[in-house]
């Protein structure tokens, strides 16, 4: 922003102030989705028939809402898919805008035996090899990763100078207890994200087992890496019984005109 002071011998002028415009760059957004045996840990909700719902399926569900937000939001964004194991392999590898060849992606991934250690280092090579590539074409890459072991930490080995892409995770996790150590599985994510991110990089969990919470932390990651506020900032979605009381305690204007939600 620059500030602009009035001259003259006249009063001071107000300062004003103007916001250069700049053009968003298109992303190309890679999924890895984790391919471990407690992707199939069953949520809180049946699907149609009472057949129970796992985790992998409300992440395709999640990533196929979000598909289709981000291409009525910008068109020209693309996407790309990968499985994490014991590393990351590829599901999908050219970008695509096609709806039709993200959900052929998303079915394509199943969880084949259990995998343990998860090696992040591999996703990462990738991704900055892409990101290269994506640069060439004024675009920028996202890593959006989808993490669900509760036991193991992630681990990798990756330079801290080389920041290409951004950084994007929601951990899907159980409850603590004897075998389980989910918040040193966070903070393994956490510094993963720091590690690599280019802008700023977002992570949310949930230990809740409901969709809904899965779905409005995809929503949350609709935002574009370039215009992102940092996370301690981040204020939404609001909360609506904050919303609530805050209207009921605003004083009442005699001349204020009610609209009915009817």
């Amino acid at each position: 922003m620059e500030g602009v002071e009035g001259q003259g011998s006249g009063p001071p002028a107000a300062s004003g102030y103007t916001l250069q415009p700049t053009r968003l760059a298109s992303e190309d957004i890679l999924f890895c989705v984790d391919v471990d045996n407690e992707s199939l840990v069953e949520m809180k909700v049946a699907a149609a028939g009472g057949r129970p719902y796992t985790r992998l399926d409300s992440i395709k569900q999640a990533i196929l809402l979000f598909v289709n937000a981000k291409l009525t939001i910008n068109p020209d964004h693309r996407f790309a898919f990968a499985a994490l194991g014991k590393s990351a392999s590829w599901v999908r590898k050219e970008f695509t805008s096609d709806i039709d060849s993200v959900v052929s992606a998303c079915r394509g991934i199943a969880v084949d035996s259990p995998c343990g250690h998860a090696d992040l280092t591999q996703l990462f090579r990738v991704a900055a090899h892409e990101a290269k590539k994506t640069r060439a074409q004024n675009r920028i890459l996202r890593v959006v990763l989808l993490y669900c072991r509760s036991s193991i930490p992630p681990q990798h080995q990756w330079p801290a100078t080389q920041k290409l892409f951004t950084l994007d995770v929601v951990y899907l996790h159980d409850k603590p207890g004897p075998d389980n150590c989910p918040q040193k599985v966070y903070d393994a994510l956490v510094e993963a994200l720091e590690h690599v991110s280019e802008y700023e990089g977002y992570i949310f969990e949930s230990g809740q087992g409901l969709t809904r919470v899965l779905f409005r932390h995809m929503c949350t990651l609709l935002s574009h890496p370039q215009q992102r506020c940092v996370q301690d900032d981040l204020d939404i979605p609001k909360s609506l019984t904050k919303k609530s009381a805050t209207s009921d305690s605003a004083p009442t204007d005699e001349n204020a005109v009610v609209v009915s939600s009817q």
